[in-house]
């Protein structure tokens, strides 16, 4: 139980890493909460800061989550605890970051992430629809949504109920994040990317 407890405060601290508040003050001198969405994750450092730290900032987000994922798999820990528990706490970490005064992500690229390591045939449907739907509607909150729903798709045709359940979680969690941009697409005033 001592064991489970660690993994899961270190996946949250994990998760609570500010990819974007350090790449943005440490290289640009830039709080990315002071500009655009005032989001921590990707898509705000992609509009404020350019592509370059946008990726960046992308795939250290989805990295917190592949690393928390794997704590309970015998890397670090040899533990009963499922590794997407472990996952989701990582999620929750950027979300609501103790390292950012709680203000983080929207919780995208890190989930991604928890399943890339767990899952990453999903993982890569994942992106694709993403991708997809990015292209033909050019907006990012949108294909985020899309893209988990595909995921929760693939989980139920897969059949595995621990992913079945993780993934509904962490689709809640996408939407409700995303909730002002669904209001902003439904006024027509959502803005849309201009690099695809």
């Amino acid at each position: 139980m001592f064991e489970i407890g660690i993994i899961i405060i270190l996946a949250y601290l994990l998760g609570s890493i500010p990819s974007g508040l350090i790449i943005g003050k440490t290289f640009y001198g830039v709080d990315i909460r002071e500009h655009g969405s005032g989001n921590l994750g990707g898509t705000n450092t992609f509009r404020t800061l350019g592509v370059k730290a946008g990726l960046i900032v992308s795939i250290a987000d989805i990295l917190k989550g592949t690393l928390a994922t794997a704590l309970p798999l015998g890397f670090l820990f040899d533990s009963e605890l499922h590794p997407l528990i472990a996952g989701v706490f990582a999620v929750i970490g950027h979300m609501y970051p103790i390292f950012a005064s709680f203000r983080g992500g929207k919780a995208v690229a890190t989930s991604g992430g928890v399943l890339l390591m767990y899952e990453p045939l999903m993982f890569l449907v994942m992106l694709i629809i993403f991708f997809i739907c990015l292209y033909i509607t050019k907006y990012v909150s949108l294909s985020s949504i899309l893209g988990g729903i595909a995921a929760f798709i693939y989980a139920l045709i897969d059949g595995d109920v621990p992913l079945i359940i993780v993934v509904s979680i962490l689709v809640i969690f996408v939407i409700y994040r995303h909730r002002a941009n669904i209001k902003r697409i439904l006024n027509k005033t959502e803005p849309k990317i201009k690099w695809l």
